[in-house]
């Protein structure tokens, strides 16, 4: 966290940044949270990207405790933390909230179904809380990347890597810069008349 704040700091000089420390799979947790940063300034945006792959097997093999792991970080700590900003936006009646989601919520990964559901919940959550906010002036998106290269590769195995690459019509992964370029934009004025939609970057495997 230290270490995102200075690097935010270096590449706008001058930018105020503040930081707190949360844990989403906590209720309480992030009540805190949201309350310490709302003191300081309105929350005009929310984008929820934590999670995490759990392991890469077999519905029939899968440790009942990581697929606990997996809903309570993907699933359980988004939605405490869209329950928590959605109230604040709402009694502003303004913001956006990006839900980081996943193209595999969609097709259904092999030996990552803990993964695949808890982003299919997303999509669900997604589309639930836009049609409850599309009277006021919030708006809810999620997007499904297909992979993009980041540290959560390190979770995964070598095999489930390859076979993510191989449905990817344009044979590469995604960039990190690309995912946040759709996020910004969805987390502007401009973006009004879309909500509980979802934006797909998938170099061409998302078919629906």
């Amino acid at each position: 966290m230290t270490k995102a704040a200075e690097q935010l700091r270096q590449g706008q000089l001058g930018a105020v940044v503040n930081t707190v420390q949360v844990d989403v799979t906590e209720h309480a947790s992030v009540v805190q949270a949201t309350a310490q940063t709302t003191a300081l300034a309105a929350v005009d945006v929310l984008v929820n990207s934590a999670g995490i792959t759990g392991p890469n097997v077999k519905v029939w093999d899968y440790p009942v405790d990581a697929w606990k792991q997996v809903f309570d970080v993907n699933v359980h700590g988004l939605f405490h933390c869209c329950r928590e900003l959605s109230a604040h936006m709402k009694a502003r009646n303004y913001g956006r909230i990006v839900n980081i989601a996943s193209v595999a919520g969609k097709d259904g990964n092999p030996n990552a179904s803990a993964y695949s559901a808890s982003k299919a919940a997303v999509i669900g959550l997604t589309k639930s809380l836009g049609k409850e906010l599309a009277d006021t002036g919030v708006r809810v998106n999620c997007v499904t990347p297909a992979a993009v290269k980041t540290a959560i590769f390190d979770q995964m195995t070598p095999e489930h890597i390859q076979f993510m690459l191989s449905k990817i019509p344009m044979a590469r992964f995604g960039e990190p810069e690309e995912v946040a370029a759709m996020v910004t934009w969805l987390s502007t004025e401009e973006c009004s008349f879309s909500t509980g939609a979802v934006f797909d970057l998938s170099g061409g495997r998302s078919t629906y």
